[in-house]
This record gives C-alpha cells, sequence and structure tokens, in this order.
C-alpha cells in the first residue's frame, strides 16, 4: 500500500520505484547502491531505481551510458562501476531524460548541484528540477505521500521556505501530500561508494516523521555509518559548517604556510607537532594521496572542489541578507585567504626560478582532487589564467580530465590542455604539480626525464614529492612549506595558541548564526537548532569538524610575530570581508 499519514504518523509503505534526480558524483552512487541493494519494502519484488538527467549538450549521454550500464563517473572510483553494471543487468537500474517518469515514485532523490551566486545561493539548476518533478507529483497515486529527500547541499532555512513553497504552488503540503527531507552527502571523489556505505549521514526532515522513513531506507545502504535523525534546519547548517570549517582550517594553514615560506621554515615539520599537540594527527604530511584530517591542515596551490568555495557563503546568507556586515567573520575572511593562494603560488614560482613571461609552464594536474576528474572550482584554472596572464606559455595536464571538459570550455582554457603526459611536459622550462595524482607521485623521475634539458624549476604545490627526489636530478625545487630549518618550541606554541583562537572564534560564530536562524526560521520545538547537536553530529564527519565550546579565546603569547588574519578575527580585531 503507499505511504498515508494519518494523524500525522505514516502509516504503510510500499516502495516501488525510487527516482534520483542527476547522475553525479553524489546521485550516481546512491541510485546504484539502492539498485543494488534490492530494497523491498511492502513487497516481495525490489525497487526499481530511474535517475533523471535532463537532455543537456553537456551531460545528456549520462543517460545512454547507465542504460549501457556504465558509469558516467570518471576517475578512479572502486566498486562503482561493478554496481551500476550488475545492477542494470538485473533490470533494477535505468536512466531516463523524461522527468514525468516519477509521477508514481515514492521515493525521489534529488542530486542536483547547488552553488553560490555573491552572497546568496544560486538555485537555477535545482529549481529548474523540481518544477517539473512537483508537476509529476501532482499527478501521483491518490493517497500516495511520496517521499522526497534533499541530497543537495541547501542554505538553512531552504528547506522550510523556498523548497516547501515551490511544493506547495503545485498544492503539495509538507505533512499531507508529500514529506520533505534532507540528507546532505557527504561524499568524495576517489571514495564515493566507501563513503556512503561507512560514513555517519545526517537524515533530516521539516515533518517529525520524515527522518525515520529516511533512516529506514537509507540503512540499507549505509550498513557501517551511523544514521543522524534530526531536523531540515540543523541538517542545513550542519552541511554547510563542516565545509565552512574546514575552509577555515584550511585558510588558518595557508597563512602559516606562507610566514613559513617567507622564513625557510619547514611547515609539515610544524604541522605534525601541532596536531600532535592537539591529538588530531593523520598521514597527509607524507602521503599527496592521503586525506588531510589533523586540525592544521595541508596548504596546496588553492581550494577547489564544489562544496569548500561556496559552503560558507551559504550558511553565512540569511545573516548576511539581514543587514548584518560579518566584519569579523572568520568564515568570510579564510574565502579571501584562499583565493589568494593560487598569486601566492605564482610569487613563489618567480621567486625560485625568475620571471616567467615567454617561457613554458606546466600545470600538473587540473582536476581539483587527487585520483579524480573534477575540475570544479579547481584553482588550477585560476593558476592557469594568472600565468597566461603574466605572459607564460601554458600547458595543463591531467590524466583523468577530458578535451572538452565543461570547465576548461568555461574558462576558455581547452586550448591550453593537453591529454598527453609526454607531450605536455616535452620542452617544459617550468613545472607546477597542483594536483597529488597517485600516478604524478609514483613516478617522479619520469616526470623531470620527460620534460627533458630545458626543465630548470620544480615547484611542488600539492605535497607530491621530496626535495630530494628533484634535485638529484638537477632540476632546481621549491614547494609550498618546503622550508628547511625545523620550528623551534616557541613556533609550536604560537600556532597552537593561534589555532585554539580560530576554533574557539568559529564555535562563537556558529552559536550565533544558530541563536539568528532559531529566531527567525525555527517554527517549532522540533525545528529548533541545539548547539549540541550541531557539535555532536558535526563531529561525526571522516575529514574532521571538531567544534568546541563557543568561549573567549585565550590570550596567547607571540613568538616569532605569525601575523593571522584569522587570529585578530578571533579576536573581534578582523577586517571587513
Amino acid at each position: 500500500m503507499p505511504l498515508t499519514l494519518i494523524d500525522g504518523r505514516p502509516e504503510g509503505w510500499s516502495i516501488r520505484r525510487i527516482g534520483v534526480i542527476g547522475p553525479g558524483i553524489v546521485g550516481m552512487p546512491m541510485a546504484a547502491m539502492l539498485a543494488h541493494a534490492r530494497i523491498c519494502e511492502g513487497s516481495d519484488t525490489p525497487a526499481r531505481v530511474t535517475v533523471i538527467q535532463r537532455a543537456s549538450p553537456t551531460s545528456g549521454w549520462k543517460v545512454d551510458s547507465i542504460n549501457a550500464g556504465k558509469s558516467p563517473i570518471g576517475g578512479v572510483e572502486p566498486d562503482l562501476d561493478r554496481i551500476v553494471a550488475e545492477s542494470v543487468a538485473a533490470g533494477v537500474l535505468d536512466a531516463s531524460h523524461d522527468i514525468s517518469t516519477l509521477a508514481d515514485a515514492d521515493v525521489v532523490l534529488v542530486c542536483v548541484q547547488t552553488d553560490k551566486k555573491g552572497f546568496g545561493p544560486d538555485y537555477g539548476p535545482l529549481f529548474d528540477a523540481l518544477e517539473g518533478l512537483a508537476a509529476a507529483l501532482a499527478k501521483r497515486p491518490a493517497g500516495n505521500v511520496p517521499l522526497v529527500v534533499f541530497e543537495s547541499t541547501l542554505a538553512p532555512s531552504s528547506m522550510a521556505t523556498l523548497v516547501r513553497d515551490l511544493f506547495a504552488r503545485h498544492g503539495l503540503v509538507d505533512g499531507r501530500d508529500i514529506l520533505l527531507g534532507n540528507s546532505p552527502n557527504r561524499v568524495m571523489p576517489g571514495r564515493l561508494v566507501e563513503r556512503v556505505r561507512d560514513s555517519d549521514k545526517i537524515v533530516a526532515g521539516l515533518h517529525p516523521a520524515t527522518p525515520e522513513l529516511i533512516r529506514r531506507l537509507y540503512a540499507r545502504i549505509v550498513t557501517r555509518g551511523i544514521l543522524q535523525p534530526t531536523n531540515s534546519l540543523t541538517g542545513e547548517m550542519v552541511k554547510t559548517l563542516e565545509n565552512a570549517y574546514r575552509d577555515v582550517r584550511i585558510a588558518y594553514a595557508a597563512e602559516v604556510v606562507r610566514w613559513c615560506d617567507d622564513h625557510e621554515v619547514d611547515f609539515f615539520a610544524l604541522r605534525d607537532r601541532v596536531n600532535a599537540r592537539l591529538a588530531q594527527t593523520d598521514a597527509a604530511s607524507d602521503n599527496p594521496t592521503a586525506v588531510p584530517t589533523g586540525g592544521l591542515l595541508v596548504p596546496t596551490v588553492g581550494v577547489g572542489g564544489h562544496c569548500l568555495p561556496k559552503d560558507g557563503i551559504l550558511l553565512w546568507w540569511r545573516r548576511l541578507e539581514s543587514g548584518h556586515d560579518g566584519r569579523n567573520s572568520l568564515i568570510l575572511r579564510a574565502r579571501k585567504i584562499n583565493d589568494a593562494s593560487p598569486m601566492t603560488t605564482v610569487h613563489m614560482a618567480e621567486r625560485a626560478f625568475g620571471e616567467l613571461d615567454r617561457r613554458k609552464v606546466t600545470l600538473l594536474g587540473t582536476a581539483y582532487r587527487f585520483d579524480s576528474e573534477d575540475t570544479r572550482n579547481s584553482p588550477t584554472l585560476t593558476l592557469a589564467r594568472l600565468l597566461i596572464d603574466r605572459g607564460a606559455k601554458v600547458t595543463l595536464t591531467d590524466p583523468y580530465v577530458k578535451r572538452g571538459d565543461q570547465n576548461l570550455l568555461r574558462t576558455g582554457l581547452d586550448p591550453f590542455f593537453q591529454p598527453d603526459l609526454a607531450k605536455a611536459l616535452a620542452g617544459a622550462e617550468v613545472i607546477i604539480a597542483c594536483t597529488g595524482h597517485r600516478v604524478y607521485a609514483d613516478d617522479v623521475p619520469g616526470i623531470l626525464a620527460a620534460a627533458g634539458p630545458l626543465l630548470k624549476g620544480f615547484v611542488d604545490g600539492c605535497n607530491l614529492t621530496r626535495r630530494e627526489a628533484v634535485e638529484s636530478h638537477g632540476v632546481g625545487y621549491t614547494g609550498i612549506g618546503r622550508g628547511r630549518k625545523a620550528p623551534g618550541e616557541g613556533l609550536v606554541d604560537e600556532v597552537l595558541g593561534g589555532f585554539h583562537a580560530v576554533e574557539r572564534g568559529v564555535a562563537r560564530e556558529v552559536a550565533d548564526l544558530a541563536d539568528f536562524y532559531n529566531a527567525r526560521y525555527a517554527e517549532n520545538d522540533f525545528q529548533r537548532i541545539a548547539f549540541a547537536d550541531v557539535q555532536r553530529i558535526a563531529g561525526t564527519c571522516t575529514t574532521g569538524c571538531a567544534i568546541v565550546d563557543p568561549l573567549p579565546p585565550d590570550p596567547f603569547p607571540g613568538f616569532e610575530d605569525v601575523r593571522s588574519t584569522l587570529v585578530d578575527c578571533a579576536f573581534g580585531d578582523g577586517p571587513n570581508p
């Protein structure tokens, strides 16, 4: 029988069709794993999963790919290709351009990319998809109450205002005709299946019944993680906070590493000592393909990907909209610090190897993340443009990115892209390592040899290798954080004190934002944000999101005068972002 609501309580549930809108790095693993799980809820027949992809020039091909049993996700993705192939062969997974086929869906996952526009969200593609979905669900079977789950990242308050209102305009009232929930993803390119299966996951909703229904469904695929039930407002806040706080920690590391590079101090030795004192160690100082999870993260040529560059803006959107200027926001300040990293890399290269005008510079790695094809907001693209503007002869290369990549086209860099590594390296005078793909880390000698006798310098912008591995081949080396001097105890104390000031500053910022959202958007006790819940759920993030109590920062003595605008913000002395 279809799901119905009796006195606000769900009764009966038969899942015959699951729709997944958007077969990207979120939607494709979710669709494949739900199909592969052979979910039988209220029926002996496994639910069929239908993936919807609009017929766009850049992504419309994904429908044919999926129906042929092939995952449209490139890069190195363990298990995903197999799961897609087996599910399509078993007749439990298919794809279509036609969103009206979801009229009889019992569950729909919305996995459409969201973005920012200025200091607010850009929901254009998302709302286009939702208009089609709402029109389809308005023709649902009589009495059925479909469950719609947003895997997309949403700014806090979006579910209770924009999303709910959109469906209501189509006659679909939450808690009566439809149940609207959100379960923002925690996936990571290169580990999509692993992350869905192993990570804790938020399950949230506007109606109190919704989180439990999502939990019942997702328990079939989140088999090693814990499902964390909460309300939509808390879910939105935790999701955007996780990425915003990671952005802040990268920015603090970037400020520290810039000081270290100016003073020839080994940042990675400093990082390991600080993280040991924090009891937040990881393997990322020595392994370019280890995900940094420690307190002090690993700064590179810049921050890319879809989430980190925008989620802090989404977290702050309504607060800024209300007229608050965010003068001392660590989250907003972090964006400016991280956006400056590509230019800092240019300056590092020119200090070491001279002006780059008219010289061939090869950028090793175009994707923003190792072993991935994902070029969204890749700092390599920004770096390339800066170098071209300085007159350098730039070539970008990557083993996983294809010619015609939409972000290469959007930035006008497709003519500068050469997928053949040997051709990209031939005649290079300077190499800048931007992405720590394993294939690069495993063959640094081959990379240096392929460049030929004109190669003068290697800039390690992603912790790819060590100085001796390059200089032993007669090539000059410089790298982000690769100074030769060991950090002293006083420097460790100062950086640790700065980190504690920053983490307390972020906690106070989060508490203030929670109070604001509760006052403006929490309609009842169920929808209120509790700071302790934010701490608890954010703390389950696998890449580290330990939010401390919102206390004032403790003063700490300076040692080498490591200037940090984030520390200034934490003490209330920061500039306007």
